[in-house]
């Protein structure tokens, strides 16, 4: 492998990629000829066959095969392209017979893109295979003729690569300044020819990926399906912590509280002094209670949030935080309630964080609005280490931001210090 220390244009020729490219260029040409070939001829005989039954079954099993087109230039494109395209979701039909199935097949958009694939690929890899193979040739060719120009004076029977010649004046490049300006014109078609090459393959690239894997509407209902699972468990997960929280805190110190009261109306009478002490200390119960309430309240849906918004209601949990926190809040108006409360949870979550992990000194919370993005960014001066891997809390404060089609983006470097962006959709 070439040294990572040279420039690109020269490392260019002997990349690994180059030469996966060039493969897929070389085995595209004759794949795309074999696909259009068997395309055009079932889709032609199926077409002009309509007018009867046969028609339909032959124009089915033709996108069938198209489709089949796709799988493998899937892979191909997966294998020397680094490209991974999903696969549409196969067709079913309603009922599951052979006629319901037909009927899905052609009425499947991506069958149809599988079709368009197969049809306008072949064009461009005569294209892309004849410009390749050409600079690919002469580029080596040429860069390469010192040593092979003695073949000409050996077998040919004349001294190199003949320029031009009428039969009367014959001009060969034969000389030692010719034969080294047609070899740095052949490097130069070297240098030059990997970038042409991955030009060629962008397209390639481009064709596959809008082609042959799902439409963007199908992309959508998917995610859109992903995004509402993580918001029904998010949801879940929410209502069994507020359970948990209730039954282990006001829930049982209500039921102490209730029991305590009932001894000390028993002790009214025969010694109100102890009664009285038990109602002072219940008295106590009730405030803590009261505390544990409104805290657990607070960890939902604050009254500031409603009341003033993003920038008091961060004030308040910042106040709250282990280590000192400064608040920046720039905003021209409030976002609705939805994303302001989701705002207002990821920032709570980020700051709880670092109070318990990042053995931090300082913290800092901005938020501001970037065209249709709310923007929020907590970083302190800790440890770092913080990391979205599955099952740590991050990793489930991104998936609750991304069911609102948001991003968080975490750079916690060993060592510290850490910052957490997010990005949230603006609907003021």
């Amino acid at each position: 492998m070439a040294s990572p220390r040279l420039p690109a244009a020269i490392r260019a020729p002997f990349e690994a990629r180059t030469w996966r490219a060039l493969g897929y260029v070389l085995i595209g040409l004759p794949l795309s000829v074999f696909w259009f070939s068997l395309s055009i001829a079932f889709v032609s005989a199926g077409a002009g066959l309509l007018i009867t039954f046969l028609g339909v079954p032959i124009l089915a099993g033709a996108l069938a095969m198209c489709r089949g087109f796709g799988t493998v230039e899937r892979a191909r494109a997966k294998a020397l392209l680094d490209l991974d395209v999903k696969a549409p979701d196969p067709v079913r039909g309603k009922t599951g017979g052979p006629f319901s199935w037909m009927g899905a097949m052609l009425k499947n958009g991506a069958s149809w893109r599988h079709l368009l694939y197969a049809v306008l690929h072949m064009p461009w890899a005569i294209f892309g295979f004849t410009v390749t193979v050409t600079l690919w040739a002469w580029g080596w060719g040429l860069f390469t003729y010192p040593l092979w120009q003695w073949i000409f004076p050996a077998y040919v029977g004349q001294d190199g690569i003949q320029l031009y010649g009428d039969g009367t004046h014959n001009f060969y490049l034969d000389s030692p300044f010719e034969t080294g300006v047609t070899s740095a014109i052949g490097l130069l078609f070297v240098l030059v020819g990997p970038w042409v090459l991955r030009g060629v393959v962008t397209v390639d690239r481009l064709l596959v990926a809008g082609l042959l894997g799902p439409s963007r509407l199908a992309s959508r209902v998917t995610e859109l399906e992903s995004d509402r699972g993580v918001v029904v468990d998010t949801a879940a997960a929410d209502l069994r912590r507020i359970e948990r929280d209730l039954h282990d805190g006001p829930q049982a110190r209500l039921a102490s509280l209730a029991m305590d009261l009932g001894l000390a109306k028993e002790k009214l009478a025969e010694d109100p002094k102890a009664a009285a002490v038990m109602v002072d200390e219940a008295h106590g119960e009730v405030k803590v209670a009261l505390q544990e309430l409104r805290d657990l309240a607070r960890g939902i849906h604050p009254a500031v949030l409603t009341d003033r918004g993003l920038d008091a209601a961060l004030s308040s949990v910042a106040s709250r935080c282990a280590v000192p926190v400064s608040v920046d809040v720039d905003l021209p108006a409030r976002p609705v309630a939805a994303i302001e409360g989701i705002a207002y949870f990821t920032v709570s979550e980020l700051l709880q964080n670092v109070s318990k992990h990042a053995r931090a000194r300082r913290a800092w919370v901005d938020v501001w609005r970037t065209g249709d993005r709310l923007m929020l960014q907590v970083r302190d001066d800790g440890v770092g280490g913080a990391e979205t891997a599955a099952g740590r809390s991050l990793a489930k404060l991104s998936d609750r931001v991304g069911a609102v089609d948001g991003v968080l983006a975490v750079d916690s470097p060993a060592g510290g210090p850490t910052t957490v962006t997010v990005e949230l959709p603006w609907r003021g």
